[in-house]
This record gives structure tokens, sequence and C-alpha cells, in this order.
């Protein structure tokens, strides 16, 4: 079982990151087609899990806990088979 956590910083939260993207796409002529930016961090877990609700579970323990800073950053989860 694989499971994709994508983390993002919350709404209102400065992404300086993003901001720089934006500003690199804007000066390279696409500002009329990028309204904002916003960069995050994608992780690929390969696991022992034997069930999709056993997996949710644990990767969610392991966002609250280690891989993401809930205080900024909001995440998604995908488990696929």
């Amino acid at each position: 079982m694989k499971a994709t956590v994508n983390i993002f910083l919350k709404d209102g939260v400065l992404d300086s990151q993003g901001k720089a993207v934006h500003h690199g796409l804007d000066s390279l002529g696409f500002a009329e087609s990028v309204a904002d930016v916003r960069v995050g961090r994608q992780i690929v877990l390969k696991l022992k899990s034997t069930t999709k609700e056993e997996a949710e579970k644990e990767v969610t323990k392991m966002c609250e806990s280690l891989l993401a800073n809930t205080v900024i950053e909001d995440y998604s989860i995908e488990i696929t088979e």
C-alpha cells in the first residue's frame, strides 16, 4: 500500500517560496496567467498496513506528530493499493 501526503501552508501564512515563484513567473511573461502560487511538499510512503482504514489512521498519526506542522500547515492524504 502507498500513501501520498501533500503538505501546504495554511491560508493566511506567508509563503515566501510561493511569492518568489510567482514573481519569477511574472518576470517570464505569465503575469496574466497566474493569480497566486503556493509551494508545498509531497511525501510518498510505502506502507505495511493491511487495510486502507488502518493505513489512513497510521499516516494521520504520522502527520500530526512529525510530518506536518499543524499550527501553520494543512495536509491531505491519498492511500492507494
